[in-house]
């Protein structure tokens, strides 16, 4: 295992990326963004000192990056061993997963009983049709998954509950490490993808019964997944 993690950060994560917030929310998030890939193993260091230089930074906004990540859950701070990957949780799965299930399941009902749902149409069927596309693609999914997310970006921005916004916005980081363990085969992302078809006709036919029932199913489906994986990689 490498003793300097932040060496091996991808080039498109480098600081020579623009940085839109402040310096610490712009490392955080390009390390999270290896962690929720999968770059950084559970049980790696990161180090504060690595991560100033690879940043070019002092070790002060590189503290407070590791300090944002451990409110995340993505990181433990380990008196004078640094920071380390923490391992997924199967209990962390559960409460994150069920609190999405109920808010997906509001946001998409505020969708299809709104009256913009029409407008949204179009962009639906788009990234839809590419979730059938590739969806049986071997491998990790990494296609899928960046279209699932931009789903559901795009849904939770048209819901216009900007509170709904904030709050799925809070659980951002820990979803997507998470829905990648439950879209990490073909046969549950050809699953996944029959349920985004199924809300897409919810959603067409303004009925927001069905919507938030069939929101609720796929992340129901997404936990289950995770867990699953997570105690078959326990033994």
């Amino acid at each position: 295992m490498p003793a300097h993690p932040a060496a091996e950060m991808h080039p498109s994560l480098r600081p020579s990326a623009p940085l839109t917030q402040s310096l610490p929310e712009q490392i955080a998030a390009r390390l999270s963004e290896c962690i929720v890939s999968g770059a950084y193993a559970p049980g790696q260091r990161i180090m504060e000192q690595a991560v100033a230089e690879e940043f070019e930074v002092s070790r002060g906004p590189a503290r407070e990056a590791l300090r944002l990540l451990e409110k995340d859950g993505l990181v433990m701070i380990l008196p004078r061993r640094g920071a380390q990957v923490t391992n997924p949780s199967i209990e962390e799965v559960h409460e994150i997963f069920d609190i999405r299930a109920m808010l997906n399941g509001l946001r998409d009902r505020l969708i299809a009983e709104g009256p913009h749902r029409a407008e949204l149409i179009p962009a639906l069927e788009r990234d839809i049709e590419k979730l059938a596309q590739t969806a049986a693609t071997p491998g990790p999914g990494d296609d899928y998954i960046d279209t699932v997310l931009r789903l559901n970006r795009l849904l939770t921005q048209a819901a216009g509950n900007h509170r709904l916004q904030t709050i799925l916005g809070s659980l951002a980081v820990q979803t997507v490490r998470y829905t990648r363990l439950g879209l990490s085969t073909p046969q549950r992302r050809q699953q996944s993808v029959r349920n985004w078809q199924s809300l897409l006709q919810a959603i067409r036919a303004g009925d927001g019964d069905a919507a938030e029932r069939i929101a609720r199913q796929r992340v129901i489906d997404s936990r289950d997944a995770a867990v699953e994986h997570l105690r078959a990689q326990a033994g």
